[in-house]
């Protein structure tokens, strides 16, 4: 009885270890893991995500797997700096500063990966763009740097269900990652990141508004963009 009652405690204590506090202690254990393929859950400066390696589609095909998501629907990919972003898309066409001025901070830059970007084109396969992400979060950053390539991003969730602003919001996935990292509660509510199209020499488009349009917006206009507008 002893016996059983030890191997019990054992299985409990496994599946509560997979949880860590996102803290500067543990940004090493999460790089390793993402350097193996593996799936880890993190906090940003807007919800939770899943994250991995950008660069393997074995794990980015896991992430399909844990939300149950189609492969249709593209990913994002987080960079440690604002820097890192030119060797996955084109920013040559970008007034000069606009970047930084944007990032880190809750928005995602969608811009053309060009000839010349070293993701591999079975990411978000027949798409010539890609989102960027660059948040403003100390721990997912030191991870993307650690990792010397770029995460595969998306909201910690089954698809079509509420982004999670606390790691209880999906209790019910932790299992399915190598491990998640708790970052308390996330105050920026559940609009998640502003989604603005930057493709077009001198235009924006708002793709969707999130959690810092005003902001956003605000930024590119004083860098001189233009709202893109629908044909009529």
């Amino acid at each position: 009885m002893a016996w059983s009652l030890k191997k019990c405690d054992l299985s409990i204590e496994n599946k509560v270890g997979v949880v860590h506090p996102s803290t500067d202690d543990y940004a090493e254990e999460a790089i390793e893991a993402i350097r193996v393929g593996k799936v880890v859950a993190v906090p940003t400066d807007t919800l939770y995500g899943f994250a991995c390696d950008a660069c393997s589609m074995e794990a980015v095909n896991k992430i399909y797997e844990i939300k149950g998501r189609k492969h249709t629907s593209p990913l994002a990919i987080c960079v440690g700096d604002v820097s890192d972003i030119k060797r996955f898309a084109v920013t040559d066409h970008l007034p000069h500063g606009l970047l930084d001025s944007l990032l880190p901070g809750p928005v995602t830059i969608v811009l053309r990966r060009g000839e010349s970007s070293v993701l591999d084109k079975s990411l978000n396969p027949g798409l010539d763009n890609i989102g960027v992400r660059v948040p403003n979060d100390n721990f997912i950053r030191a991870i993307s740097r650690g990792s010397k390539s770029a995460l595969a991003l998306t909201s910690a969730n089954l698809s079509g269900q509420p982004s999670s602003v606390c790691i209880k919001d999906f209790e019910t996935l932790w299992e399915h990652c190598a491990y998640v990292y708790d970052g308390g509660v996330l105050p920026s509510g559940r609009a998640g990141s502003t989604v603005v199209d930057l493709t077009r020499l001198g235009k924006y488009k708002i793709l969707r508004p999130g959690s810092a349009r005003e902001e956003t917006v605000a930024i590119l206009e004083r860098h001189s963009l233009l709202e893109e507008t629908l044909a009529i």
